[in-house]
Order: structure tokens, then sequence, then C-alpha cells
């Protein structure tokens, strides 16, 4: 039978957050009419994320792990090639989205795109216990990511996005950043692959325990996105590696 949607689960020293985590999106996928799989990346753990996910794995048999290089970035492009299903969906650990909103990511709810990302900006999204300076930081940035590389996106940071298939094995294998701003140049690929980008509002809650920087993280995005350019310029998005 044909798997309907992969959820890709990259974990980084989450041995605490990610049993939770995996049973409600395991008790989500239960309750679904279609077949689905859950596949956890380990990337460079020192704690024992690997271990629990493997646990995990050994008592449900839609569950595989994987493990990648060091880095966001590569875990998650790890984990989309690794997947089987029609629609791939990634999955931050913490849940800070409901795991209930990712039906609103698929058909029947979502047709005629190729990649739909969770905004916590587009209208009708909610945004729980957030604290001001944050909000206020990751419109900062997000203006600079609109300026320099992708104007009209309003949240291209936020950890859940899926991809149709064919469209996640085209641009994945072009991807070249492994950090926290592979988001960037994923959906900078796609544009330039002239494929559809539609925003999904969420309700988002905010986890003080979150792993972003945004002063550091800004400032490695603006790198980053120069970089992506210049690959650009010397057409290294031309040919998937």
């Amino acid at each position: 039978m044909t798997t309907f949607l992969s959820v890709i689960i990259p974990a980084h020293n989450e041995e605490n957050r990610l049993p939770a985590s995996l049973e409600q999106v395991l008790r989500f996928l239960a309750k679904q009419t279609f077949p689905s799989e859950i596949i956890i990346v380990e990337n460079g753990s020192s704690d024992r994320t690997l271990e629990v996910a493997q646990e995990f794995a050994r008592r449900h048999e839609n569950v595989r792990v994987v493990q990648s290089e060091q880095g966001k970035g590569a875990a998650v492009r790890k984990g989309m090639l690794e997947a089987r299903g029609e629609y791939r969906f990634m999955c931050d650990a913490d849940l800070s989205m409901p795991v209930e909103e990712i039906t609103r990511f698929i058909p029947p709810a979502l047709e005629a795109f190729d990649i739909a990302i969770a905004s916590r900006e587009a209208k009708g999204a909610v945004r729980y216990n957030e604290p001001a300076y944050r909000h206020v930081g990751g419109r900062g940035i997000n203006l600079i990511i609109q300026a320099l590389i992708l104007p009209g996106l309003n949240d291209t940071q936020c950890g859940f996005k899926c991809f149709r298939a064919s469209v996640a094995d085209d641009i994945f294998r072009r991807q070249t950043l492994s950090g926290w701003s592979f988001d960037i140049e994923l959906l900078f690929i796609a544009r330039r692959r002239g494929y559809r980008i539609h925003e999904v509002p969420i309700r988002w809650y905010y986890h003080p325990d979150t792993k972003v920087s945004a002063l550091r993280d800004a400032l490695r995005m603006i790198r980053d996105i120069f970089r992506i350019h210049a690959n650009a310029r010397r057409g290294l998005y031309d040919h998937a590696h």
C-alpha cells in the first residue's frame, strides 16, 4: 500500500521531549484513514536521543530511525529523501504547533500546492505565550529575509512544512546548507523551479526552552543569504547533487 503521509522529525538532544511528542503524533496518525509513517532523524546528539528513538521504533512498525550529519538542515534533507510518502511533512520535535493542524497541509483540506509552509503571521494565525521581544525579533528577521531574498513570504522559519513527494525529491537534492538557514535556501530554490508555495496560518505555542537565538541566528542567516545568492550565480542550484 502506498504511503500517503510521511512525518519527518529532526531530533538533536531531544531525549526529554521526544517520547511525549512521538506519542502525540502516533495517536494523531492512528485516527487518520490514510497510510502513514514517522521518520525520526537523529543528528549528532550528545544525550540518549538515538536510544529513545530506536526504542520507540521497535514498538511501532510505522516508525523508522535514521541518522544524519549534524545540523537541522542535514537532518531534514536525510528524512525527506528517505521518506516514501506522497506528502512529506517536516515537524519540530517540540510540537509548538498542535499536531492536529497537519490535516490543513494536505488534501483534501489543501489542494493545488507544491509546498505548504506554516505561518505564524498569515491572517488567522494565533501565537500563544510568546514574549513581545521574541515576536519583535522574529518580525525583524523576516523583514530582512523578505528584503534580501524571499519577498512576500511572511514566515519562512516556522518548523512545519509539507512537500509533495516529487517536489521534495527535486529541491532537497539541490540543497547545500545544513544549518538554520536551510529553509530559506529550499524556498529560494522552489521559487526558481516555479513551485507553488502556500502559507497556512496556524496556532503556535511559544516554548521557553527554544533553541533559537534571535541575534546569533540573524547574523548567520544574513551570511547564508549572501551565500545562497552566490550559489545561484554559480549555477549550483541548476543541478541535483
